[in-house]
This record gives C-alpha cells, sequence and structure tokens, in this order.
C-alpha cells in the first residue's frame, strides 16, 4: 500500500449473468482467501443471503487481494512500478440495469475496468451502457470473453467459427469504445495481440491471452515474444512445409490453418476431445506433452470434473486475468492525471 505505483483500482462490469462474480471467485482463490475446489461456485464477492439465494449480484462489493508477478512479466509494464508485488482493490459490480447506480457508484472510485462478456450472447445492452459509462469516467478497459466452454460443449463449434466469434465480439466491444473516445484518455480499443483481451471460462477456472501462448512459444522457437504476439491473432498462417509465415490461406491448393486455431485453439480442442470422449489412451499422452501432473485422487475423476482440473492446471484463470490487469491498467499515479477535471478559473 506505501508503493502507490504498485495498486491497481479496478471494477468488474458487464450485462447481467455474464460471469463477473464467478469470474472474480478465480481471483480471491489465487490470493489464497478461498480454496480452488470452490472457485467459480461460491461467488464469494456475493455476500448477501440474498445475493446467493437468487445468484445475482444486487450491491457493488470491495475486496482487496494481494498478487505477485514474475520478474519477467514486470520487464513488460510500460508503466512505474516498483518491485514485483501488487495490491489489486477490485470491486465486483452488478449487471442488472436496477442496480445501475451500484455501478455508477464502483466506477467513481476506480481507474480500471474489467469488462466480461458472455462468447454466446455476445456483447449485450447493459454491455454498452457500463462501458459507457466507464468511458465517460475515463477509466481503461481490459476484456475477457467469458463461458468459452459452453461453445465448446454445447454448441460444439469448429476452431475457425470460435475464431470469428472472438473476432467479433472484440470488435463489438471497439465499436463501443470508438464511439466514446475521449482525447484526454488516448485510444484504449482493446487488442488479443497486445494482451488486453483474454479467453476463458470462470466456472472451470481457466483463461488465456495470446500473450501467454506467445510466450510459450516464442522460448520453444527462439523467436520475439512481441512478433509471435501479432501473428497468433488476425490473418496470419503458418506454412509446415517452406517453414514461413504467410498471409494468404492457401498454399499448393491446399488450405492453410490460422495460426491462432493452430497454435492456441488445437490443444484446448484437443483437451475437450479426449477428455469428454472418454479416451483414456489419449489423456496422459496430452498430458505429459503439456507438462500437466495430476494428484494421486485425480487421476480417477472422469468427464466434465477431470476437464475442469486438467484446464486449471493448463491455463489457470487467475494468471491471465492478474496479468491483464496488472500490465494495462493504470495505477493511481498514471491514472490521476487524466481523470482529474481541471474547470478554468479554479
Amino acid at each position: 500500500m506505501d508503493h502507490v505505483t504498485n495498486v491497481r483500482n479496478m471494477s468488474v462490469i458487464a450485462h447481467v449473468d455474464h460471469g463477473k462474480s464467478t469470474l472474480t471467485d478465480s481471483l480471491v482463490q489465487r490470493a489464497g482467501i478461498i480454496s480452488a475446489a470452490k472457485a467459480g461456485e461460491q461467488r464469494f464477492t456475493d455476500t448477501r443471503q440474498d445475493e446467493q439465494d437468487r445468484c445475482i449480484t444486487i450491491k457493488s462489493t470491495a475486496i482487496s487481494l494481494y498478487a505477485e508477478l514474475s520478474e519477467e512479466d514486470c520487464k513488460d509494464i510500460t508503466q512505474k512500478t516498483e518491485g514485483n508485488h501488487f495490491l489489486i482493490n477490485l470491486i465486483d459490480s452488478p449487471g442488472h440495469v436496477d442496480f445501475s447506480s451500484e455501478v455508477t457508484a464502483a466506477l467513481r472510485v476506480t481507474d480500471g475496468a474489467l469488462v466480461v462478456v458472455d462468447c454466446v450472447e455476445g456483447v449485450c445492452v447493459q454491455t454498452e451502457t457500463v462501458l459507457r459509462q466507464a468511458l465517460s469516467e475515463r477509466i481503461k478497459p481490459v476484456c475477457i470473453i467469458n463461458k468459452v466452454d459452453r461453445a465448446l460443449l454445447e454448441l460444439q463449434v469448429s476452431k475457425e467459427d470460435l475464431y470469428q466469434s472472438f473476432s467479433r465480439t472484440v470488435e463489438s466491444v471497439n465499436v463501443i469504445v470508438a464511439t466514446y473516445f475521449d482525447k484526454a484518455l488516448g485510444d484504449v480499443q482493446v487488442y488479443p495481440y497486445k494482451g488486453t483481451v483474454a479467453f476463458g471460462s470462470g466456472l472451470h477456472g481457466w483463461a488465456f491471452t495470446v500473450r501467454q501462448f506467445a510466450g510459450r512459444y516464442a522460448k520453444k522457437f527462439g523467436v520475439d515474444k512481441n512478433k509471435m504476439m501479432e501473428r497468433l491473432w488476425g490473418d496470419n498462417f503458418f506454412n509446415p512445409k517452406t517453414k514461413k509465415w504467410t498471409k494468404t490461406e492457401v498454399h499448393d491448393g491446399k488450405p492453410l490453418e490460422r495460426a491462432f486455431n493452430q497454435f492456441i485453439l488445437d490443444p484446448i480442442f484437443r483437451i475437450f476431445s479426449a477428455v469428454m470422449n472418454f479416451k483414456k489412451d489419449e489423456i496422459p499422452v496430452l498430458l505429459e506433452k503439456l507438462e500437466i501432473t495430476l494428484k494421486s485422487d485425480e487421476k480417477d475423476l472422469e468427464g466434465k470434473a477431470l476437464l475442469k482440473v486438467v484446464m486449471r492446471k493448463f491455463l489457470p484463470a487467475a494468471d491471465a486475468l492478474m496479468e491483464m490487469i496488472v500490465m494495462h491498467l493504470p495505477s493511481p499515479v498514471t491514472a490521476q492525471k487524466y481523470r482529474l477535471y481541471w474547470y478554468p478559473g479554479l
């Protein structure tokens, strides 16, 4: 608390039922307040009994969380920081239109916002309302596309369809941000290749950013991480025959797979397919490849229970969210420079 540059004051905003409280559980669990088994189901920030009974947030709830980032990640933070220890002051706000005054109160005292968007429903009415409020208060947003597990398990979408769905959602968010552009705030549109968009499932406790995967592949291939981030989103295709990157999706009459689908979605789809189709021979091979070790009691799990455990170990939601919050949301020192309204004559 003494190092103000290492403090982040932020709100979680979204349409009703898009998974704000469920996602917040992952961060609360990372701080050691609740157990990993309960994260995603306890909804820790719904403190009142009526909130728990109705499964809806009515009052904004604030919570302070301690976070630690690796030395390597700290090097990529553009604003001034001291050490790698951070304090996150988080406010979980309601999504229902009847409680929008609670959202206003939460936004007034914070400098950044985590915008949660349902992967299946996309940007809804209240998403636009709360995002407009945030931008009018000069609050910088980062975005997470939640409930990706629904698209995979219920809708059974293909990799390309899922990418297109992500792309449309990001575009919809950016249209709203561009509409309420504020010169003092600057360009605060969200881009997956800049690490300001995450994808995941709050209920299952997993999430990822393009930056995380770029870091893994940069080490593996010995290339620059920032270049890799740009290649893992958009119309970029890797040709395995020529070992070169290209912008065209066809080579010698054969279609190439989009880099995002090939390098990011492919391992996720494989895990879902192996676990949900009970392919007991494939699962150990996949886990070994991805360097995931299960405890003795977890090895007996099957179906969704095993899927939850494997995905949480492979892509912990708290890591992706914490990285976005600390790296891309402003500290109070940075934010006050443009959030303070100066009136002439005062």
